[in-house]
């Protein structure tokens, strides 16, 4: 008898997905709070003194205008927001295209595995018992690809708009002390991350519920369809992380290489046409690029486990409870460096030999504790168990997403208190939280690299799976590795990854040339822009930035 009733799951996985959003809402809200509006502001200071909230402004004690602050913040919180928005419309644009082409390919490959054949076929599980026609699998596979793929897009979509609208805040609550301003910036990531695990989680669930009343009790031909939910996920992470990192690199490029270097001006002056384009990068590429690339993990590892649940003798009974176990872990998880130091006294080099090293050890304890995991997983429940032992490192990926937003959020907070021209102690305290921000997205880069690791690891369980039923089925005895074909595959194989990541870095460098050939351009042609007497064109930059990262992208993603 199951420890939890089919009723049970059908209420809790739901339940926990709206308590997820409902959670990020409430954050969403709290950080609505700090307000943009300069005449509220301004009311506010001149009635009492206080910001709204009973805080001392450090504004105050130094004279600096009040109003004046919060305008040119909201300023260039807007120019960042437009200019974000802009690059990911220009973007789904294309990747609008290729999901419906990829979409019609799925369609017709799968539906030709039978002939088009509208007959119920003798399931995998029971020859004796009839299953749904390959047809029916086709289209239903191919409603999931959509629906992943839309999913991925618009979780990216909005963790670029909560950050573009949590920037600017930080900004201003960093008036209020270190503190005010990192609760500002991790309430945004939070937003970010427990919404992307909701929703994640709600359109799968409602997807299952939606396509049994077609598959009925063949669990195994229902999960098969919904694969393409973590194909379209992924598909989309592809362009979102290639795009995005393609746009943030190039304008960061452009904007030190120029500024910084040559021209010898700060970090984000508001006298650099690229510190705009940069700000944008940030979100586009660390923001909603990730967004996107983590829910493709977290698609792909759900339904890779789904699939392992239905053929798994664990599942023999095919009750609702067992074949959505998967999900309840995923519902569950939305429920509550000294050697470097001294290195660096004796210099960069040594420093460098021993951050190396210590990234080197750094790798051995995770290696044990997955090899054990792997090993007392496999040993209770085979395949499943990894799978399961997999889901449960993802069940924490609203908090690793959360902590992986706050370091652009907070790199984005310092840059607007530089251009808003706000003092220097509000300069040292949003570089306070930029620093801890690196410090955050190093831990949520690996948790998060570590994530799709594992996902990956368990795609390719499932593969291994698919790929004996199509060696028992074609009959084939061995797979000969010295078979000139099998070799070639496997060297060509291999050789893929390094081709890719070439041809990221040269669309990188391509894109961050015409960048740097246009801020060269402004300096040398726009008259009083180094003195500061003149307005720099950031729109430029920003379409350079956008259309170049955007045509590199393309040949990449076939």
């Amino acid at each position: 008898m199951a420890l939890l009733p089919d009723l049970g799951t059908e209420i809790v996985i739901p339940v926990c997905a709206v308590i997820g959003i409902v959670f990020s809402l409430v954050q969403w809200f709290l950080v609505s709070r700090v307000k943009l509006s300069p005449d509220r502001a301004g009311d506010s200071v001149a009635k009492n003194g206080k910001n709204g909230y009973g805080d001392y402004l450090i504004e105050e004690e130094e004279g600096i205008n009040d109003q004046s602050v919060v305008a040119k913040c909201a300023e260039i919180q807007n120019a960042i927001s437009e200019g974000a928005t802009s690059f990911l419309f220009t973007e789904y644009q294309y990747v609008g295209i290729f999901m419906v082409a990829f979409a019609i390919l799925i369609f017709l490959f799968l539906g030709s595995v039978e002939g088009f054949s509208t007959k119920s076929q003798p399931c995998t599980y029971d020859k004796e018992k009839l299953c749904k026609p390959a047809l029916a699998t086709a289209l239903f596979s191919t409603v999931s690809f959509l629906l992943g793929a839309i999913t991925s897009v618009l979780s990216g979509f909005l963790g670029m708009k909560i950050a573009t609208y949590a920037n600017a805040r930080t900004t201003l609550e960093a008036r209020k002390g270190v503190g005010k301003a990192f609760i500002v910036a991790f309430r945004s990531g939070a937003v970010m991350g427990f919404l992307l695990a909701a929703n994640g989680l709600l359109v799968l669930y409602i997807t299952i519920n939606l396509f049994k009343l077609y598959y009925g009790d063949d669990w195994e031909g229902l999960f098969e369809a919904i694969t393409g939910y973590g194909l379209g996920g992924s598909s989309m992470a592809l362009f979102g992380r290639v795009g995005g990192g393609i746009y943030t690199k190039a304008a960061d490029v452009g904007a030190d290489l120029v500024g910084k270097v040559e021209r010898n001006i700060p970090e984000d002056d508001p006298r650099n046409p690229a510190v705009i384009a940069d700000n944008v990068g940030d979100n586009v590429g660390d923001i909603a690029g990730m967004g996107s690339d983590l829910f493709g993990s977290y698609a792909e590892s759900s339904c890779a486990a789904l699939v392992v649940a239905s053929i798994s003798s664990f599942g023999l009974t095919h009750d609702f409870t067992a074949m959505c176990y998967p999900l309840l872990i995923s519902s569950m998880g939305i429920l509550p460096v000294q050697d470097v130091a001294d290195s660096c006294r004796t210099g960069a080099a040594t420093n460098v030999i021993f951050g190396l090293a210590l990234g080197y050890k750094s790798v051995i304890i995770p290696i044990f504790a997955i090899a054990i995991s792997i090993f007392v997983s496999f040993t209770f429940a085979a395949m499943y168990g990894i799978a399961v032992a997999a889901l449960g490192m993802l069940s924490t990926i609203a908090t690793g997403l959360a902590i992986d937003a706050y370091g652009p959020i907070s790199d984005n907070a310092g840059g607007i208190a530089e251009m808003a021209g706000m003092s220097h102690r509000i300069r040292e305290r949003t570089d306070a939280l930029d620093a801890a921000g690196n410090t955050t997205a190093a831990i949520g880069k690996n948790l998060l690299n570590l994530f799709s690791g594992v996902c990956h690891w368990i795609c390719c369980t499932c593969l291994l799976a698919l790929f004996g039923a199509f060696v028992s089925r074609a009959e084939i005895s061995t797979v000969d590795v010295l078979t000139p074909k099998v070799f070639i595959g496997l060297i060509v194989g291999a050789m893929l990854p390094y081709w890719f990541s070439a041809m990221t870095m040269k669309s990188v460098g391509s894109a961050a040339l015409k960048m740097v050939e246009e801020v060269r351009r402004q300096f040398n042609t726009i008259p009083g822009l180094m003195e500061g007497l003149a307005k720099p064109d950031y729109a430029t930059c920003v379409k350079i930035s956008t259309d170049a990262s955007i045509k590199e992208m393309i040949p990449l993603e076939p």
